[in-house]
Order: structure tokens, then sequence, then C-alpha cells
């Protein structure tokens, strides 16, 4: 069995009556929704909102990078809304890190502040030819971590073949969020560092990002059913 609280529903769609059809078939499930940058950027706050009447938590997936006063300035203006975890890209360096933890430290309840790493659509030949950064793919994931990591984060998102050398090198409590998570047999589509959801769990990830293969079947309970039986 895979526990419902480790899942994370990726709301990947523009279209407001899918996904409010998406957010009542998962209501009562105890799964996370992601709300990307795709369907905030269509719908705005108004869906947050609507997750959250749900009884949802919310994963405000939009990687934040820029300049670290206006990282620190939208961080502000989201934490207003009623979210419970948010992330930004690592690449943007430590300063950029710590303002972002600086401006959510003072909150009452504050999300989970989360670093992006790699993308889990990056292969290693990719990083090194169009990043230009030497060394392993797994290399650079800690790297970021360890920057996540000195500015208080409390994880970072990476690939599930990254997940045990983030635990062993930086603790079992600093979280890893992982996306490229399928179900055996379903097709990876655009993700390359993949496995499966009870692969990712014998790994320890904290949180399992799975999309299409729930979001794209024709009964998403059904197929979120089935990923939870580990099947």
């Amino acid at each position: 069995m895979i526990p419902a609280e480790k899942i994370i529903v990726a709301l990947d769609t523009q279209d407001p009556v899918i996904c409010t059809d998406l957010l009542h078939s998962l209501s009562s499930s105890k799964v996370w929704v992601k709300i990307g940058m795709e369907l905030f950027y269509a719908e705005g706050p108004r869906v947050i909102h609507e997750a959250k009447a749900l009884g949802l938590n919310v994963f405000l997936d939009l990687k934040l990078h820029d300049i670290p006063q206006t990282v620190a300035s939208a961080l502000k203006a989201l934490s207003r809304l009623p979210i419970d975890m948010i992330n930004v890209h690592a690449a943007g360096g430590l300063e950029m890190m710590q303002r972002s933890y600086e401006v959510l430290a003072g909150l009452n309840k504050r999300p989970l502040l989360i670093a992006v790493t790699q993308l889990t659509s990056t292969s290693e030949e990719q990083m090194q030819r169009e990043q230009r950064i030497s060394g392993s793919i797994q290399d650079s994931v800690l790297h970021y971590a360890h920057l996540a990591h000195q500015a208080h984060f409390d994880g970072v998102v990476c690939s599930p073949h990254e997940i045990k050398l983030i635990k062993e090198n930086i603790g079992s409590t600093f979280l890893t969020v992982t996306p490229g998570i399928r179900p055996a047999g379903v097709e990876s589509h655009d993700q390359k560092r993949i496995t499966t959801p009870r692969e990712a769990l014998a790994l320890g990830t904290d949180f399992m990002v799975i999309g299409r293969p729930i979001t794209g079947a024709k009964n998403p309970r059904e197929a979120l059913e089935t990923i939870l039986q580990g099947n």
C-alpha cells in the first residue's frame, strides 16, 4: 500500500471544468494537488481556494527564479494564499533562497519551502552540454540540495534516483519531492529520470508527484486507487 498523503496529483490543465471535476474526484482521498504554472496562470488564486474548500493540501509549483528581491516580493504576495508548499529554483542562488526563507519564516503558519534542483526531463548529457555544468547530474542535484539546506529550506524537488544520496548526505528529515513517477507500463512522456511509485516509496521519498497517469485516465479516482494499492 502507498500512503495517499505521499502522493501529489499534478493538475496540469487550463480547463476550469476539467480542473473542478478532478478536484471533486480527489476531495476525500487525502492526496495533495499540485497547481503549476499552466493552471495558475490560466485560473489564478481561485483554483487554490477551490482546492482548499474541498479539504486538499496545495503545492503551488511556480519554480520562482529571479533576482533575490523580486523572488522575495513574489513570495510575500503568494504567502497570503492558503498554500501548503511552494518552490523556487535553486539555480537562483544561495542569496535568493535565503531571502525566500526570511520572507516566510515569520509567518504563524508558513508553507513548506522547497527548492527545484535539476528537472526530471533533463538528462546528464543535456545538463553538461546546455547548462555547461561538468560532472554528474547527481553531483549537481546534491550541490543544489546543500545550498537549499544552508538556506533553511524544508527540502528539494529531485528525481527518485537522487533520494538516497540526499538523505544520506543531508539527513532523513530533509524532504524530497519527486516527479518522474510512472506506474509500470505507463508511457514516460517527456520525463527521463523516472521510477514506479513502489520503487520511489522503497527509496524513501517523502512526496511523489504523479500527473497524467491519474489525470489523463478515464476514471481518475480509479487510477489513483490502483496506484495506492501498489500496482
